[in-house]
């Protein structure tokens, strides 16, 4: 890795407490990337902020640390106005008592990526007297709302959970400070927008809070979303007139179908990743890619949108151990995966989203480090290309199919068909929903 993704400005330059910078010395922080560059001078005057940049460059520690000192200033502000007061000992108690949490809401997507927002936030706020709770669907349910019970300062969570406790009453929007919304286009995609607004609605104004607003992408609906449930905004885009990473070596290959699997044997015996993510459209290739690859040396795993929570992190948890070199994923994992050293991302499928081809291939070359992307352009999904090269302003270059790179096949006994009693109670078409 390499230091040429990061700015000359230091974090002990910007307005950061002590504690702060404690834990981000302990975490080998020195130096802002251009995203904490622009923003934290704004985000720390309490000014709002919607920002943009490749994913991979810091949006996380941004928006965490200007949370974190918000509400330490915040805090000292009470404090000093308690003792001005002069408040009588009953008065004072009935105040302390008063319910004042949380104080801060981060909002993702996914939970993947609220679980890697909260690992940041330990590790950022090692040194700070703040309660996080992390909160999300799938899993944990009784242990997450038994969580908000002890005055949380910070929720860090996905909307729909972070809503079903609210309408319990299990905790008050009435006192936030801060508000995140992280990967917003994201919220759109996946039709999280009614719930956003249905949480922001119940905050205090935006100009009684901070605002902040991060996302790989920044739409016409995102800054528009921006613009209602913001104060007075400032839009903040690093390096747009590049959508990639210069740090990612692009390639392709156009397979035939039957080609496709020996052709990615043949590279990966080529090549050897340290660590990859070979990204594919449905379930039903991740398991037929995780039996081929097994039955031919390579260890793997498949992560699709109907993986138990508890095996999902599990899977993530092994990869990132090296345990397995190789994750086979749908796009449930192609944004807010913050996983170091992944040197290759394959689109064994081309997405059919443009911009999931660049969430994708950011999952490689993160913070300075260079990385590989091969796509496969192959009959069933060559149609995206086109619009991908022209999403990315650039032509992928398309290399030759060699007979050396079409490995010989060990084909995997086949996986025994699901009794039909697995379907019984389900909505049509959901057993065999994608992805």
């Amino acid at each position: 890795m390499n230091n040429t993704h990061l700015t000359q400005t230091r974090f002990s330059n910007l307005e950061l407490s002590d504690s702060i910078l404690r834990s981000l010395k302990d975490a080998g922080f020195d130096h802002c990337t251009p995203i904490q560059r622009r923003a934290l001078p704004l985000s720390l005057r309490g000014m709002d902020v919607a920002g943009q940049a490749q994913t991979g460059t810091g949006k996380t520690a941004a928006f965490l640390l200007a949370a974190f000192q918000h509400l330490m200033n915040d805090a000292e502000v009470e404090a000093d106005d308690d003792i001005d007061a002069e408040t009588p000992a009953p008065k004072a108690a009935a105040k302390a008592n008063k319910i004042k949490y949380p104080r801060a809401i981060i909002l993702a997507p996914t939970r993947e990526l609220a679980i890697q927002i909260h690992k940041d936030a330990l590790q950022l706020g090692k040194h700070l007297n703040l309660k996080l709770a992390l909160i999300y669907g799938g899993t944990d349910y009784q242990k997450q709302l038994d969580s908000l019970k002890a005055n949380v300062d910070i929720i860090i969570g996905t909307p729909g959970r972070i809503i079903d406790f609210y309408r319990q009453n299990a905790f008050t929007l009435d006192n936030v400070k801060v508000t995140v919304m992280d990967e917003a286009d994201r919220m759109f995609d996946l039709g999280f927008i009614k719930d956003i607004r249905y949480l922001l609605r119940r905050m205090p104004p935006p100009d009684q809070r901070l605002n902040m607003l991060f996302s790989a992408t920044l739409s016409y609906k995102v800054t528009e979303l921006a613009y209602e449930h913001m104060n007075n905004p400032v839009l903040i885009r690093i390096e747009t007139e590049e959508v990639t990473s210069k740090a990612i070596q692009q390639s392709a290959f156009c397979p035939s179908n039957e080609q496709k699997i020996p052709l990615l044997v043949g590279i990966l015996n080529q090549h050897r990743p340290q660590r990859s993510i070979i990204f594919v459209n449905t379930k039903r290739c991740a398991e037929l890619l995780d039996d081929t690859l097994n039955a031919n040396g390579y260890k793997t795993a498949a992560l699709s949108g109907d993986v138990p929570q508890d095996k999902r992190q599990r899977l993530l948890s092994d990869f990132q151990e090296n345990k397995i070199t190789l994750l086979i994923a749908t796009d449930v994992a192609a944004r807010g995966l913050h996983i170091a050293d992944v040197s290759h991302v394959f689109n064994y499928d081309l997405p059919q989203d443009v911009e999931d081809y660049v969430h994708r291939i950011g999952r490689t070359a993160r913070f300075g480090a260079s990385g590989v992307a091969i796509s496969f352009i192959c009959e069933q999904y060559a149609y995206s290309m086109p619009d991908i090269e022209e999403y990315i302003e650039q032509k992928i270059p398309v290399l030759p199919i060699t007979a050396d790179l079409l490995a010989d096949i060990v084909m995997p006994e086949k996986r025994p068909e699901r009794p039909k009693s697995e379907y019984q109670g389900k909505r049509p078409n959901q057993a065999r929903r994608p992805g």
